[in-house]
């Protein structure tokens, strides 16, 4: 049994976020959790509260307790991105993008 969820336009770059996803992939749901929630980057705790939301759909909807479930996948695909400009040197412009990101975190109980 499968369980995910997913937190969409989140404002940061898609490539910082993917690190902290490649650490939680494959470890149990409180390991992960605990690791989310003492590291420094601002993706830690976004995925983490993506895996939070995930435990919860499980205990809700298909009645498994947390301490059996791991983190059978987390992954981050980009977003849109908001187009801004810099102003530069003799009157031009250069583009900015301030990307974003869908987090996704698969937990499913070991069978």
């Amino acid at each position: 049994m499968e369980v995910s969820a997913t937190t969409k336009y989140v404002r940061m770059s898609p490539i910082k976020a993917r690190y902290m996803a490649s650490e939680i992939r494959g470890l149990s749901v409180a390991e992960a959790l605990r690791i989310t929630s003492f590291n420094a980057m601002k993706a830690a705790a976004e995925i983490g509260k993506t895996l939070q939301s995930a435990v919860a759909n499980a205990a809700s909807n298909e009645g498994v307790s947390a301490d059996k479930l791991f983190v059978k996948d987390a992954y981050v695909d980009g977003g849109p991105s908001l187009k801004r400009s810099r102003p530069r040197a003799r009157g031009s412009a250069s583009p900015i993008r301030k990307r974003t990101s869908h987090i996704t975190v698969v937990v499913s109980d070991r069978k």
